[in-house]
């Protein structure tokens, strides 16, 4: 299950072990609602490897501007509290997780 969360809570689940897989995503973006159900689909399948979230970059701005992300949507994979890999645009089911097992 991917999770929707706010800066504060990202910030809590980088301080963690597991590696945190973040969808950044806005409402009104077609290709982020296409990816949607990919990200949960694949979350399911990976969900012992990392901790899979989502964060609205209109609501969340601040950690949007942090990591640089101009265009969405933007899978970025985190591990030890630094972003270590990122893919922007849509991704198909296969795509994601090649993409994630690569880089987890």
């Amino acid at each position: 299950m991917v999770e929707q969360i706010n800066t504060e809570k990202f910030d809590e689940l980088l301080k963690g072990e597991q590696p945190v897989v973040c969808d950044f995503y806005a409402n009104w973006c077609g290709p982020c609602k296409m990816l949607a159900p990919v990200m949960e689909q694949v979350s399911e399948r990976l969900h012992d490897k990392a901790v899979f979230v989502k964060v609205d970059v209109d609501e969340n701005m601040e950690l949007a501007s942090r990591y640089g992300v101009m265009s969405i949507p933007l899978v970025a994979v985190f591990e030890k509290g630094e972003l270590k890999a990122k893919n922007l645009g849509y991704m198909s089911k296969t795509e994601a997780e090649e993409f994630l097992t690569k880089n987890l």
